[in-house]
């Protein structure tokens, strides 16, 4: 996939001679630990970082036979909507040429939808699954938080992600879930989800017949119209197929994605103090000054957004401003919860367009941060609430650009999502 720039770096990885996944080629975002493969987060300060253990998801890909063909290109360390921000360079869309693959998890959509992997991982923190699935033309699952394991996972916000699949399809980012869910002794935030009759995959059979489809009108004011209105056809698809669907209120989502990010920019602050170039990292020097040491390795290991990230979390934790900001977003991120789960309570799933518009082109949002943060506006508030969702192919626009359709469902409701995500893929 060189020409899409998807791997950064494309090293095989063989697994078990037999399992569920012996026939399937499975990438790895690159901030997940490889042992004895370089994993570099996208960035610069860990280029060259070889982690010398698996992450639990590795372990378990292997077991199951899986091939892992390389570790793919993202936004660095997590950080972006567009997988430009790698140091890597910026990965192409193939599904849309000229466009981003959406991020951060960019590489693990791209190589799928450029068949250069069968199926992929990725990870979401506040929707980097999720985007570059609806950006590519792809399937992705973020899992309920704690139904797998976050052992190995370069963290950037501990609180909001979780480790999922990217597939072509429902079915096979399903069958990726049943090989990488359940609890791991290394990872305290695991858990086992409650019984539910068969796998996932075995979920994804189509049947919608009487489900209930709530529809979250915030989610869609603002949105561009291509969007809407290819949203609202994938709808009319459903409703054919026996599903029915009625409007929802979520009146804290409106708050969502300034929550999200004061959270994760908080939680980042603190997890990337480890990247000092002692602990972690290229070396900064040492002339007698550690602090001068420490700053050198950061201005030199860290891209522009993560700085951003890194400096605008720390003031929201600071002395004199973590009531003003940081609890402040706790109170916010309870109040979503509470809505989701209230609107839940009346619906099956709840429904939105992934994404409020088509694949951006590249170079269109690096100059302006902020319109970059505000296309996390749908995504977001499912981390914040730790709920599981699903984004499929919803179609396309006049333009031929991928549109996705989000599901999201209760917690531990993978199987709502999938069985009603595979009516359309």
């Amino acid at each position: 996939m060189t020409e899409y720039n998807g791997y950064v770096t494309d090293e095989t990885i063989e697994g078990a001679d037999d399992g569920p996944l012996a026939d399937k080629t499975v990438a790895v975002k690159d901030n997940i630990s490889t042992e004895g493969v370089r994993t570099t987060c996208g960035s610069a300060m860990l280029e060259d970082y070889v982690p010398p253990y698996d992450a639990t998801v590795v372990e378990r890909l292997k077991d199951a036979g899986a091939t892992i063909p390389g570790k793919t290109n993202m936004d660095e360390f997590g950080m972006g909507t567009t997988t430009e921000t790698s140091a890597f360079g910026a990965v192409e869309n193939p599904a849309a040429e000229g466009r981003v693959p959406g991020g951060s998890s960019g590489g693990s959509a791209a190589v799928v939808a450029a068949g250069d992997a069968d199926l992929a991982l990725g990870s979401d923190t506040g929707g980097s699954i999720r985007c570059p699935a609806a950006f590519c033309g792809v399937v992705g699952i973020k899992p309920t938080y704690g139904l797998v394991s976050r052992y190995g996972l370069v963290a950037y916000a501990n609180s909001l992600e979780q480790v999922g699949p990217i597939a072509p399809s429902v079915e096979g980012a399903a069958e990726l879930l049943d090989v990488i869910a359940g609890p791991d002794e290394h990872d305290a935030t695991t858990q086992e989800a409650p019984e539910a009759d068969g796998s996932y995959a075995a979920a994804a059979d189509g049947d919608v017949d009487g489900l209930s489809i709530g529809v979250p009108t915030e989610l869609l004011d603002g949105a561009d119209e291509a969007v809407v209105e290819t949203f609202w056809d994938a709808m009319d698809d459903l409703e054919a197929q026996g599903a029915s669907y009625h409007e929802v209120d979520l009146p804290s989502v409106e708050h969502a994605v300034e929550a999200y990010y004061v959270i994760a920019m908080s939680e980042a602050s603190s997890n990337l103090a480890r990247f000092d170039g002692v602990r972690y990292g290229q070396s900064g020097g040492y002339d007698g000054n550690w602090n001068e040491s420490f700053a050198n390795a950061r201005e030199e290991g860290f891209g522009e957004e993560v700085k951003r990230r890194v400096l605008l979390g720390t003031y929201a934790l600071s002395a004199g401003y973590h009531d003003k900001y940081y609890k402040k977003a706790q109170d916010a991120r309870a109040w979503v919860k509470q809505d989701f789960d209230e609107a839940l309570d009346d619906a099956d799933v709840l429904a939105s367009p992934t994404m409020p518009v088509p694949p951006m082109k590249r170079g269109e949002s690096l100059d302006d941060p902020l319109t970059m943060y505000l296309a996390d506006a749908n995504t977001t508030p499912v981390n914040l609430a730790n709920l599981p969702a699903i984004s499929v192919p919803a179609g396309e626009t006049n333009d031929g650009l991928p549109v996705g359709l989000q599901l999201v469902g209760p917690a531990f409701g993978e199987r709502e999502i999938i069985r009603a995500g595979s009516a359309l893929a």
